[in-house]
């Protein structure tokens, strides 16, 4: 008699939801991540099917974990919002994040960088943007075909996916929503809601005097007509028409 052995059932393969390494070198490094992805999520907070992500692991192949990378941040157009632990290509209906972003710090090696840089251009990234806040310099590469082209100038540079334009001061990049508004950290964002907090409150605080002064009006004009109305009726009880006067 034979025996059948039973058929090799396909191990599962895990896709962790982390890679181990830390999402910055240092609080610059951090501040800069954490500014462009909450700006970018401000930017399309009301277009539906925009993802953004920061540090967030993308998996492009399924069935092999091997194959991975955090960018800083990401967008993904055609996708829609909403909480992941990974971006997994292939659930996604295999749409490829079009924009990324990656802020340097003392602590990039260029090795890594580059395995980067190849990474992005074989994976199909449309728009790649390597900042470095210690020399203020900004990389910017676009797809051309197969390869990921270097932007000759940077410097008033607009992403045609994202609308925003860069500007590169002395002592920093300045980056512009396609309104004019600035990209702000969350503690210049905070600010500028308590100065607007601040000027409705003294708009209200206007109103209400002007209301006041309004009814403090319209009273004494009530005092007024109330005195008239009397000068009348004491004329009329001494005999005299006010019509006639």
């Amino acid at each position: 008699m034979v025996q059948q052995l039973p058929p090799q059932t396909a191990k599962e393969i895990i896709y962790p939801d982390s890679d181990g390494q830390p999402m910055s070198d240092n609080t610059k490094q951090f501040r800069w991540i954490v500014t462009i992805k909450e700006n970018l999520e401000i930017l399309f907070a009301n277009v539906d099917n925009v993802f953004v992500a920061g540090d967030l692991l993308w998996y492009p192949v399924e069935g092999n974990n091997k194959i991975r990378t955090a960018p800083d941040v990401m967008v993904v157009f055609g996708r829609p919002k909403g909480d992941r632990g990974s971006y997994k290509q292939w659930e996604e209906e295999n749409v490829i994040p079009q924009v990324v972003f990656e802020i340097l710090s003392p602590g990039n090696r260029q090795e890594e960088m580059t395995k980067k840089a190849i990474f992005y251009q074989v994976y199909g990234v449309e728009e790649y943007y390597i900042y470095d806040p210690e020399d203020i310099k900004l990389t910017g590469l676009i797809r051309s075909g197969n390869l990921l082209e270097p932007v000759d100038e940077m410097n008033g540079w607009v992403s045609p996916r994202l609308g925003i334009r860069f500007e590169l001061k002395e002592d920093t990049l300045e980056i512009y929503r396609p309104d004019g508004q600035k990209f702000l950290t969350s503690v210049e964002l905070d600010q500028l809601r308590e100065e607007e907090r601040q000027r409705a409150e003294e708009e209200r605080q206007r109103a209400e005097e002007e209301r006041q002064r309004a009814d403090n009006a319209i009273a004494q004009l009530e005092q007024e007509q109330q005195r008239y109305q009397a000068l009348i009726e004491r004329l009329r009880d001494r005999g005299i028409d006010p019509d006639q006067l």
